[in-house]
């Protein structure tokens, strides 16, 4: 297969692909983790599924995920979505590692609430560095929410069924983000020290004349310099500032066209231009719609002053 990449399209192809016996559920499974068995012939070996996948382990097992490496930790979360790469690095033997697989095709809850707003957990775009590292009491919550899946999936297929997994499993959710939440505050510290990059890279980049040379920076390019993923990013500064990335730069633009209004010998084009504006009137119309004024009235009200 070209570069050793597996696509996996359905819960019942990781089955077989994973050595598990058929599923009991078309559109979600969890595994047992001490039944998988990784020979060296999956070393390296990249995946890519088109399902959710949360998963807890109470050892190192070398996932690679994304551009990273990362050895899991007792009571460490990770979620990744569909169409993002994973790969495993480590041979795995037999009840070497315990915990919990759950695999979820978007079939499932496409059609829920919870297929509406899967898109606001954003955890399952964080990368590995920002895994949710769980108490035992945590721990001990999401493996009952877990334990309810299994059982509703096991025993009772019936008319209620996917109402009352998509539930659980937003429930499960719905904890994580809390836990999240919590985390975020117990490193505030670490948090506020990350703030402090971030806003030293944008003066940075504005002092070089890199808003005029190549454009806004993206928020890639602060994640990057990080270390960070960009959604774990703005969350923390949205937590820490209440700004999330793009609004710290388009904050900082406005403030920036704010002190070059005041000087009255540039000209309005010019100012755009020197924040990263190839056409003036997307600058004017950015403007105007954070402080009320086009640049010309804040300019000329300023002078009044």
């Amino acid at each position: 297969m070209k570069e050793d990449i597996f696509h996996i399209k359905s819960i019942s192809e990781l089955h077989q692909l994973l050595g598990f016996p058929k599923p009991s559920h078309p559109l979600i499974s969890i595994l047992d983790v001490s039944q998988l068995e990784i020979g060296p012939q999956w070393v390296g070996k990249k995946m890519v599924t088109d399902l959710y996948s949360i998963a807890l382990k109470d050892a190192s097992c070398g996932l690679d995920y994304g551009r990273n490496t990362y050895d899991f930790n007792e009571g460490v979360l990770i979620f990744t979505a569909p169409n993002q790469v994973t790969s495993t690095q480590k041979e795995q033997q037999l009840n070497e590692i315990h915990g919990w697989m759950l695999f979820i095709h978007p079939d499932l809850i496409r059609n829920t609430e919870l297929g509406k707003g899967i898109d606001d957990f954003g955890f399952f775009s964080y990368d590995v560095h920002e895994a949710l590292h769980l108490s035992d009491a945590e721990q001990k919550t999401l493996n009952e929410c877990v334990r309810l899946i299994q059982t509703e999936i096991d025993e009772r297929i019936d008319n209620h069924s996917q109402r009352v997994i998509v539930s659980t499993l937003e429930l499960l959710l719905n904890y994580s983000l809390r836990y999240y939440e919590r985390q975020f505050n117990t490193r505030t510290a670490q948090n506020i020290d990350i703030v402090s990059q971030f806003e030293a890279l944008l003066k940075d980049y504005y002092k070089k004349g890199k808003f005029e040379a190549q454009g806004p920076p993206s928020i890639d390019y602060f994640s990057e310099a990080i270390h960070l993923s960009s959604h774990y990013l703005s969350d923390l500064l949205k937590k820490e500032t209440g700004l999330s990335t793009k609004d710290h730069i388009n904050h900082f633009i406005i403030e920036k066209a704010k002190l070059l209004l005041l000087n009255n010998s540039e000209t309005i084009s010019g100012i755009a231009y020197q924040l990263g504006f190839n056409y003036p009137h997307y600058f004017s119309r950015m403007f105007k719609s954070r402080t009320g004024l086009s640049p010309n009235e804040y300019r000329n009200k300023a002078s009044l002053n």
